[in-house]
Parts: structure tokens; sequence; C-alpha cells
């Protein structure tokens, strides 16, 4: 697999297998969860955090990250579901977590839907741990 940064012209692939490993992505009662939007608001900020993993052509996976100077993050991990097993998401994480190292970033933090015990599994054998806070959020926008 190579790993590279987004290119525009991986929008519809991307889509694709966000809808995929996300349900949430095309479920219209969840606006926010347009992957348009999220892939333009990216492009918009840090698109150089926005990676690809290719093989043989075909888009197979996704990571992005993002890092303000205090902690880095990282969001849409996804490899497609035939190519899971393989290292690729190991591969993705360890790139943007290099990149994020890079910058300076001292901390990786990310998210997990509540009942993923599979994706917590994944990301404990990367060196993962919970923390000990409460994430909290709010809506600015009513979309």
């Amino acid at each position: 697999m190579k790993i590279r940064t987004f290119d525009e012209r991986d929008t519809d692939a991307v889509i694709a297998l966000w809808q995929r490993s996300f349900p949430e992505y095309a479920d219209p009662a969840k606006p926010q969860r347009d992957p348009r939007v999220s892939i333009a608001n990216k492009l918009a900020t840090q698109p150089e955090l926005f990676f690809v993993g290719e093989r043989d052509g075909r888009v197979i996976g996704t990571i992005i990250a993002g890092y303000d100077g205090h902690r880095g993050w990282l969001y849409s991990l996804a490899v497609a579901e035939d190519m899971r097993g393989n290292g690729y998401g190991r591969a993705l994480v360890e790139h943007a977590e290099s990149e994020l190292g890079k910058r300076g970033c001292p901390k990786v933090n990310l998210q997990i839907l509540v009942g993923k015990a599979d994706v917590q599994a994944f990301y404990a054998k990367l060196g993962y741990r919970a923390d000990e806070v409460v994430s909290l959020g709010k809506r600015l926008q009513s979309a």
C-alpha cells in the first residue's frame, strides 16, 4: 500500500469507502455526517494531514489527522473490508502519528463511538489507552 496525501480526484472513492465503513455517513438523519462537507472542511484546514492508502490504483484506506499546537487528533481511519487484516490500518495510523510527530505534537487523541469494541481493541494493540476524561460536545451549527 502506498500512503499519500488526499487528492480531490479521490473524493468519490473516499466517500464510497466511508459510507461502507461508517454507516452513519450514509444516514440522512445525520446531516452533520455528510462526507462531502467533511472533505471540504479538511481541505480548508491542514489538507496535508488527510491521507489515503492506495493499492493497485484503488483507494483502500483513509486517515485524517489534525494538530492545534497542543494535541493531535486522528479521525476517519477506514480500510476497505476486503483489505482488513493486512496491517494497512496500522500503517495508516503510524503514518499519521509520524506526520504529527514531525510537527512537534506531544500526544494524539481520538474518539470511538460507544459499542465499537472491535475498534477499541484495534487501537489498544497500537498502544492507545482510555484517558480519564469525559468527552463533551456542542454543535455550533444547525447542520
